[in-house]
């Protein structure tokens, strides 16, 4: 079993830090030659430890891992196996302890609802594994027939009297009749004991037309409010009975919760304010004036206590990311845990309450994904799981960040993946931008890049204007810029390593899904005389489509018009953006894939796309992945996915 507790790092990773950190600078003998690349389904595969959390008394790790073609869940304590078990056929999200005996398992499945806006959702649930006898299993709502199975957001885990509960976003139904039937789609809160599932309602849902959102406290009560006015925009921030903490206007409904202040006595909450710029604030419950906090800097994410729902750390955005915690022990812990993984893109994942041990993840160079048990009294680190055992070392990629500037002069930067054994001279180029548009990549292994380098392909994977990861003003230069700047950002890149002479720009081809399936098709489209070929993976084709399908399976939502507005730019313009409505123009051979069951990007748009090719008479290949989603959950059609990538990429590109 891959899941094992290994023996630790020679001389314990965190006391010889110096040493580790040396070992991987300095020199060393003549490197043995390759090994053969591995097949291509190694990099297709899901990471065969998926997830992974430690327990609060640091005695059991659960992890979600994926062995023989299957997903299982194992819970380890004091390296003994507890719990091994299948996951069946739902599509496993995460995998979290509620206390020492108790495992919680998201799911979510794709599934038809008959009557609404759209023909499918993708539907969350949470299923309870206890691991003494006595406790209730099954999905969180099962026992109760006026609760859908489903979770709609989590507000924290309490002990309340020596009991566990949940606290769950739900959807209360009729049950009056033959069916039950949704009363509508808002949440009500309810808190749920864990060891007997029964459910209980805490708190009301919204009016109609409005958005709530909870904190609740250490004592299992809601102790604040946001409700948001899907209408108007206008928000207000209450504690119990009325008393009001916070209000304002925001048309694209930019305002959310984040958590307790130190100590739970303020609420911290975030906003974005007219110039797009994130804020965020802290209020005393008790009532006073909110005060900004954070200033100037951006968060990745947030560490909150379990028990309590008190922020107590963050970590920042930008080239070199910090890791913030408010007790100063735990602050020197993760210090000395980050700078022993040096070089290495590094993850806090889980840890317990007093920082005895930590979960940690990493990937990057030589590494395609590890997972440490960190003892900090010990200072010691064991490797507990491979994502990827199948692909040594010497064949990851080497990965770097390449900074660039774009034709208007925004500095730009992307990660450049390159293939091993090769010179970093004249290589075949992928362009392989990220979906989103708001998101970022990082030098971390990349499985799709690292699969197209292991053929001979240098990757490069711009962050253009729009993405995130950098400041705010940033992300908004991509605000209407969908086929313009945002697209030229991507060639911009391809023409900086072209100036290094790392790549060929006459052999290259761009790749993407969701977004970068939009950036791929523009690129042979909106431009010209750039690539050799395109692959869209669940890619847009007609922004008015999109737009026109988004606004009406929100139910006409003011504030999501208001914010598609605001990124996409005047609808009028939108056709001119569109790579279906300019096919003719398609300079190069194209592959379009789609997930049937996508819910986020509809498969029909890659069929609109496909049709204005066969219309136009333009050489287009059309591959659907029967019951995939929009992530490429399954590891069967992903998995196709690559091979059919890389056979259209080899054909219309080859690397030799």
């Amino acid at each position: 079993m891959r899941l094992k507790l290994r023996s630790a790092l020679p001389a314990a990773l965190l006391i010889a830090e110096s040493i580790v950190t040396a070992a991987m600078a300095a020199p060393g003998p003549a490197s043995p030659p390759l090994s053969p690349p591995p097949p291509l389904d190694a990099y297709g595969e899901l990471p065969q430890v998926e997830d992974a959390a430690l327990s609060p008394d640091g005695t059991s790790i659960a992890s979600v891992t994926h062995m023989g073609g299957e997903r299982r869940v194992i819970v380890l304590r004091n390296n003994e196996v507890v719990l091994n078990a299948s996951s069946g056929t739902t599509k496993v999200r995460a995998i979290e302890w509620a206390d020492n005996d108790t495992v919680l398992l998201t799911n979510s499945a794709t599934v038809p609802l008959f009557g609404f806006t759209a023909a499918k959702y993708e539907m969350n649930g949470t299923i309870i594994l206890p691991l003494k006898p006595g406790g209730e299993s099954g999905m969180v709502f099962a026992k109760n027939q006026a609760i859908a199975k489903t979770t709609r957001g989590r507000y924290g885990i309490r002990t309340i009297d020596g009991r566990t509960v949940g606290y769950f976003g739900g959807i209360a139904l009729d049950v009056e009749g033959s069916q039950p039937r949704w009363r509508h789609g808002r949440s009500t809160l309810y808190a749920v004991d864990l060891k007997t599932n029964r459910a209980r309602v805490l708190a009301q849902p919204p009016a109609e037309n409005h958005y709530r959102d909870w904190l609740v406290d250490r004592s299992g009560n809601v102790a604040v409010t946001l409700d948001i006015s899907e209408a108007t925009g206008t928000w207000k921030i209450n504690v119990p009975r009325g008393a009001e903490l916070a209000r304002g206007v925001d048309p694209t409904g930019n305002v959310s919760l984040i958590a307790f202040g130190k100590g739970g006595a303020t609420a911290v909450y975030a906003i974005e304010d007219e110039d797009g710029e994130s804020r965020w604030f802290e209020v005393p419950l008790a009532g006073g004036e909110a005060r900004e906090i954070l200033y100037d800097t951006g968060i990745e994410r947030l560490f909150v206590d379990r028990s309590s729902g008190d922020m107590v750390g963050y970590r920042t955005q930008g080239e070199t990311p910090q890791t913030v915690m408010d007790d100063p022990a735990h602050q020197s812990a993760i210090t000395r845990i980050f700078k022993a993984f040096s070089g290495r893109e590094a993850h806090l994942i889980d840890w317990t309450p007093d920082f005895a041990k930590v979960l940690v993840r990493t990937t990057g160079n030589k590494d395609s994904g590890t997972w440490y048990l960190v003892d900090v009294r010990a200072k010691r680190a064991d490797p507990i799981g491979y994502e990827r055992a199948d692909i040594p070392p010497d064949q990851v990629g080497s990965i770097s960040v390449v900074g660039y500037k774009a034709q208007d002069g925004l500095d730009m930067d992307g990660i450049l993946t390159l293939p091993p054994g090769r010179e970093a001279k004249n290589l075949p180029v992928i362009l392989l931008p990220h979906g989103g548009p708001a998101a970022h990549d990082k030098a971390e292994f990349d499985w799709w890049a690292q699969a197209f380098a292991s053929r001979g392909y240098a990757v490069f994977q711009p962050n253009f204007r729009g993405s995130t990861g950098r400041t705010d003003a940033f992300r908004h230069a991509g605000d209407g810029q969908w086929g313009r700047k945002m697209q030229t950002d991507i060639s911009d890149g391809l023409a900086e390593l072209a100036k290094q002479g790392i790549v060929d720009p006459k052999r290259a081809c761009i790749v993407g899904a969701s977004y970068g399936g939009y950036a791929a098709l523009a690129g042979v489209t909106l431009q010209q005389g750039l690539y050799r070929c395109a692959v869209s993976v669940a890619g847009v084709a007609d922004l008015r489509l999109m737009y026109s399908t988004d606004i009406r399976e929100s139910g006409d939502s003011k504030m999501l018009t208001k914010a598609l507005r605001e990124q996409l730019g005047d609808p009028k313009a939108y056709d001119d953006v569109s790579p279906r409505r300019f096919a003719a123009r398609a300079d190069a051979p194209v592959l379009l894939i789609h997930g049937k069951d996508d819910t986020v990007v509809g498969y029909k748009q890659s069929q609109v796309m496909a049709d204005a090719l066969k219309d136009a008479r333009k050489p287009y290949e059309f591959v659907t992945l029967a019951g995939e989603d929009h992530w490429l959950s399954r590891e069967e059609t992903r998995k196709r996915m690559l091979s059919e990538a890389v056979r259209f990429v080899e054909k219309n590109n080859p690397a030799e």
